[in-house]
């Protein structure tokens, strides 16, 4: 019996139905087409063609005649699609078979050599590690532009002291600069992955055809040159089933996003009445339809809340590809719609963190107030101890633990202590520990590399300036 859902012989797709007798089922047409989110490839799908054109060209495969024709119908193709006036066609599946019909539109016989010595396989996989290099590239300017507003902010507080924090616990004093510059340190290894990222996808596939190569006297190294490829990918098998490139840009994406959901994180809370440390601008925050008082930090939550999905876009195509045996499977079709998300929700994260950043109002007398807050010179008595008594560390922080609980008895700070008081406790305290338990003391005596003394925290500004060019 004849199943109704089946579509006749002429349906069956020209481009590849000849062994074919009937269509597919709507629902299988359905599920099998791609060109709602692959067109995006589109820019890329035409400089692979072209490159292949002209290598099969330059190696006698196909006349000069033919290529100059693909190249100009190409150049057509793309003029249509960059206006919108393409006409894209689900029965044509995917962007390759769709560009290659209209081609045979525009040009005719010519358009059928273009195939040669080429399989979809080895064209999408081309295609789309050309997509995440061009990503990686737009996304790592992003990430400098981030990292000059961390700096020109971090410049301006170098000297703006706050409260550092270990479990959203006080615990030492820092300065905001310092602390904004962890960010930077965080982005510049996130441009490190990238980069990394992108030095190994750099291989062209075009040439491993389906599966096994070509027996046509192709120039792999001609095509890998002509689309800045390193070289050629080095095994036909592999080149058409590796999807790590996709893989290893998700990961790096799902840190990098980690990163500004944990700066993002600090804007809420930093910026909520109990804090008052920053305030957002109106630009990037909202109001509330029924509380006339409120400013929302909107803009920090929504970059918060990205970070689950482009997490789960690297979870998705692991799961996609853990059990794919070589060499190509229809399973690879739903690598793209991952790494699209994924891109379009960092790249928005990251313009958004930028922004926030870049018109952010710091309030340092309330940052001040806190730093004071919690005894958190503590470790600068314990060190005290240290230098001044000779007493080991773990002598010195016990005694300083319980000058701590004598403060909180009082309910006073540990600069509020009687120089008796302290002796009470440890006899031997002279009046120059009041030297380091001042919150500018604290700060100023972190000289170590690395550390939040404002002329360290400069010099770290100055090498990022430096990096940055």
């Amino acid at each position: 019996m004849k199943n109704k859902n089946t579509k006749p012989a002429s349906s069956v797709n020209a481009l590849w139905g000849g062994r074919f007798t009937q269509g597919p089922a709507e629902a299988m047409a359905r599920i099998n087409a791609s060109i709602d989110f692959d067109r995006r490839l589109w820019a890329q799908d035409i400089a692979g063609s072209k490159a292949h054109a002209a290598m099969l060209a330059a190696a006698g495969i196909i006349s000069a005649k033919d290529c100059q024709e693909i190249a100009d119908g190409l150049d057509r193709v793309a003029e249509e699609i960059a206006s919108g006036d393409f006409p894209f066609r689900a029965e044509f599946e995917d962007i390759h078979m769709n560009v290659e019909a209209r081609l045979a539109e525009l040009i005719g016989e010519a358009a059928g050599r273009l195939h040669t010595a080429r399989s979809r396989n080895d064209q999408v996989a081309t295609d789309f590690r050309l997509f995440v290099r061009d990503a990686i590239d737009e996304l790592d300017a992003g990430l400098v532009t981030f990292q000059r507003v961390l700096v020109d902010k971090a410049d301006e507080h170098a000297e703006t002291v706050m409260p550092g924090f270990t479990h959203l616990q006080t615990a030492q004093p820092v300065t905001f600069g310092h602390h904004l510059m962890a960010y930077y340190e965080m982005a510049k290894r996130d441009r490190g992955r990238l980069d990394d990222c992108r030095r190994r996808l750099n291989e062209c596939p075009l040439g491993a055809a389906a599966l096994a190569g070509t027996s046509f006297p192709i120039d792999r190294e001609a095509t890998a040159d002509a689309l800045g490829f390193d070289a050629p990918a080095a095994n036909s098998l592999d080149a058409v089933s590796d999807r790590d490139f996709a893989l290893e840009f998700l990961a790096a994406l799902a840190i990098a996003q980690t990163h500004l959901s944990r700066l993002a994180e600090e804007l809420v809370v930093f910026s909520s009445a109990p804090f008052g440390f920053v305030r957002l601008s109106d630009a990037f925050t909202t109001g509330s339809s029924i509380m006339p008082q409120k400013r929302n930090p909107d803009g920090a939550e929504l970059v918060r809340a990205k970070t689950g999905g482009i997490a789960g876009a690297f979870q998705a195509l692991l799961v996609v590809m853990k059990g794919l045996p070589l060499a190509y499977s229809k399973d690879m079709q739903e690598d793209k719609v991952p790494v699209f998300r994924a891109t379009d929700a960092f790249a928005a994260s990251l313009a958004v963190m930028t922004g926030m950043i870049a018109d952010l109002t710091v309030d340092a007398e309330a940052m001040a107030a806190a730093a004071g807050g919690g005894h958190a010179t503590a470790t600068d008595l314990a060190d005290w101890l240290v230098r001044a008594l000779g007493l080991p560390f773990r002598t010195a922080h016990e005694v300083t633990g319980r000058i701590v609980a004598l403060a909180d008895g009082k309910g006073c700070a540990l600069a509020d202590l009687t120089q008796e008081d302290m002796q009470a406790v440890e006899p031997r305290i002279a009046e120059g520990v009041f030297d380091v338990l001042s919150v500018a003391s604290s700060v100023a005596s972190r000289t170590s590399f690395g550390g939040t003394a404002p002329e360290r925290v400069r010099e770290a500004i100055a090498l990022a300036r430096e990096e940055l060019g």
